[in-house]
C-alpha cells in the first residue's frame, strides 16, 4: 500500500525577501540592544531569525553591513515620520511642534535603535558613523526646507543655522529625557518650542 503524503511535511511558504530583510533588522536590532553590537553575533542573530549564517552574509555581507542597513531604515523612516506631521501644518509654528513631536515620539518607540546608535557607535566603523551623520544631514535639510516655507523673509544663512543648531539641540533634548521618565515626547516638544520658536517666531516678528 501507497503511504499518503504527509502533509505536515510539505515545503514551507517561501517570505519574500523584503519581509525577510525586514524581520532580520528587527532581530539585529533588538539583540544589538540586549548585548551590544560587539558582543553579539551573526550566529545568534541567524539563529533568532530562524535563517542560516551564510543566507544573512548573503543579504548584508558582514555584522557592519547589518548595523547600516537599520541605520538606513531608520534613516528613512524617520524622514516620513516626520514629513507626514508637518504636512497638514497651516502655520511655521505648527509645522516646528509636529515636526518635533514627531522626532521625539519616533526615539520613544524606536528606543532600541536610539540606544544602538547612542552608545555603540565608536565601538564600529567609519562607514556606520557616516550613516548616522546622514541622518543629521537629512533632518537638518528637512528643518530648513520647512524655515523657507513657513518663513520665507529668512536669510538663507540664518536659515542653515538654524536648522543645524535644532538637529544638535533635538538631539541632546533626547539625550537628557531618557534621564527622566516624566519627560514625554509632548513635553520634550513644549520644552524644545519654548526656547527656539521665541527666537525664531521674533525673527520674523510674527509670534508674540
Amino acid at each position: 500500500m501507497t503511504a499518503l503524503p504527509n502533509s505536515s511535511a510539505a515545503p514551507r511558504k517561501r517570505m519574500p525577501r523584503a519581509q525577510r530583510e525586514r524581520q532580520m533588522i528587527d532581530v539585529a536590532v533588538a539583540l544589538f540592544a540586549e548585548r551590544g553590537y560587539v558582543a553579539a553575533s551573526m550566529d545568534e542573530i541567524a539563529e533568532r531569525v530562524g535563517v542560516s549564517k551564510p543566507m544573512l552574509y548573503e543579504y548584508f555581507h558582514s555584522k557592519e553591513g547589518l548595523l547600516i542597513a537599520a541605520i538606513r531604515r531608520a534613516r528613512a523612516d524617520l524622514l516620513a515620520a516626520t514629513e507626514n506631521a508637518a504636512s497638514s501644518a497651516r502655520s511655521a509654528e505648527e509645522a516646528l511642534w509636529q515636526g518635533l513631536l514627531a522626532y521625539f515620539q519616533f526615539i520613544d518607540q524606536r528606543h532600541a535603535e536610539w540606544s544602538l546608535l547612542r552608545h555603540e557607535l565608536s565601538l564600529v566603523g567609519a562607514s556606520a558613523a557616516d550613516e548616522v551623520e546622514a541622518i543629521r544631514r537629512q533632518q537638518t535639510e528637512f528643518n530648513a526646507s520647512l524655515i523657507r516655507v513657513y518663513l520665507p523673509g529668512v536669510p538663507d544663512l540664518e536659515v542653515e543655522a538654524v536648522a543645524e543648531f535644532l538637529v544638535g539641540a533635538c538631539e541632546r533634548m533626547a539625550i537628557w529625557a531618557e534621564r527622566w521618565d516624566e519627560v514625554t515626547p509632548e513635553r520634550a516638544t513644549a520644552l524644545t518650542m519654548e526656547i527656539l520658536w521665541n527666537g525664531l517666531g521674533n525673527r520674523q516678528g510674527g509670534h508674540s
